[in-house]
């Protein structure tokens, strides 16, 4: 998976899909593996708050663990994206 800098809870949700995606496991597959219900996977990936426990409970149960970093100034790939269709 692609280094995403993820900033807000959608951000979280696509990328904890995004990795799920890769390794081919289905929701249910991942989370019977991650020992939380599927319910709670999908308020994970649409980006709704969870427990910090339950993140990281999905997160190891993918091989993935939790890094903090300070923001920095957008990339000029995040800024082409955030302002991509204005033409104004």
């Amino acid at each position: 998976m692609a280094h995403l800098p993820i900033r807000t809870l959608v951000d979280l949700g696509d990328a904890v899909r995004g990795a799920r995606h890769e390794q081919g496991l289905k929701a249910t597959q991942l989370a019977a593996r991650s020992g939380r219900s599927r319910d709670l996977l999908h308020r994970l990936e649409t980006g709704r708050d969870v427990t910090t426990g339950a993140l990281l409970d999905v997160l190891r149960s993918m091989g993935y663990s939790l890094r903090l970093e300070r923001p920095g100034l957008p990339t000029l790939d995040e800024m082409r994206q955030r302002f991509a269709g204005d033409d104004d």
